[in-house]
């Protein structure tokens, strides 16, 4: 029974963008190319007990370098939904690549929620391929390590309830250690994709993310959050530009830039499935 959970709002903050196409974003490419662009978030989950931090973004000097379009600082746009970036206490990293475990030092308190196989496989041997390594920051993967020397990151082995309202989840397959992670909300369990699908399309239709340690992986991910969200209506992808139209802005002045997940989607993506 879910009656004794805490209740969670639950925020998307856009902060970055860039434009691609539709054979960037599947693997064999696809038979219909066209545009189809990639949004950058954050996420927060916030009850009147604590506030969570999902994932912390990148900065303007990866922006530059990546050549992605940064909207909003991360950290500061956190302020925008009442957040303080010096009083959260803890954090998750969904996995370590640049966009989602940047800006590390800017939380001075936070305790840094991590699975353990994804340290593992930042200091391991495979880092010595381009291909693989290129997804990563070397400077986050070292902030990473100095933290977990200074006691402030907690390595988890498997699924793992960060506290009432919240579970951590092995997602493996885009990285071996990525996990995502289900939010208790009003509306229910909501299940926050992180990149085990960066886009809706990739889950709904089967079709493997580009960027693969063990594709295998990631087709059995997409059953495990299928089978642990209520309706497709509870599941929310890592990169998908829709998600910023599928749900009511926090507030009319962050429209574009905010949007509640805690609240039920204006689109309905089993009402899509059925057309």
């Amino acid at each position: 029974m879910a009656d004794h959970l805490p209740v969670f709002k639950l925020f998307a903050l856009k902060y970055a963008t860039r434009s691609a196409r539709r054979s960037e974003h599947f693997i064999g490419g696809d038979p219909h190319d066209g545009p189809m662009s990639m949004d950058y978030f954050v996420w927060v989950a916030v009850s009147e007990e604590r506030t969570v931090v999902i994932d912390t973004g990148f900065g303007e000097e990866v922006a530059a370098r990546r050549r992605r379009t940064l909207l909003h600082d991360p950290v500061d746009a956190l302020g925008l939904i009442g957040v303080d970036a010096a009083t959260v206490q803890d954090i998750v990293i969904t996995h370590l690549h640049y966009d989602h475990a940047g800006n590390l030092g800017r939380f001075p308190n936070a305790r840094f929620h991590i699975q353990e196989l994804e340290m593992h496989h930042v200091a391991g041997r495979q880092m010595k391929h381009r291909f693989i390594a290129q997804a990563f920051e070397v400077e986050d993967v070292v902030a990473m390590i100095r933290l977990n020397f200074a006691g402030r990151v907690v390595m988890h082995s498997g699924e793992t309830q960060l506290c009432d309202g919240i579970v951590l989840h092995p997602g493996p397959g885009h990285t071996p250690g990525l996990q995502f992670v289900r939010v208790f909300t009003k509306r229910g369990w909501v299940v926050l994709a992180s990149d085990a699908s960066h886009y809706y399309e990739n889950l709904e239709a089967g079709r493997p993310f580009t960027i693969a340690n063990d594709i295998g992986a990631m087709v059995e991910t997409f059953d495990l959050i299928q089978s642990l969200a209520p309706s497709p209506d509870h599941i929310v992808p890592g990169h998908d530009p829709l998600v910023m139209s599928s749900y009511p802005p926090a507030s009319s002045a962050l429209d574009g830039i905010a949007v509640r997940l805690d609240l039920p989607p204006i689109i309905s993506r089993s009402a899509e499935a059925k057309v």
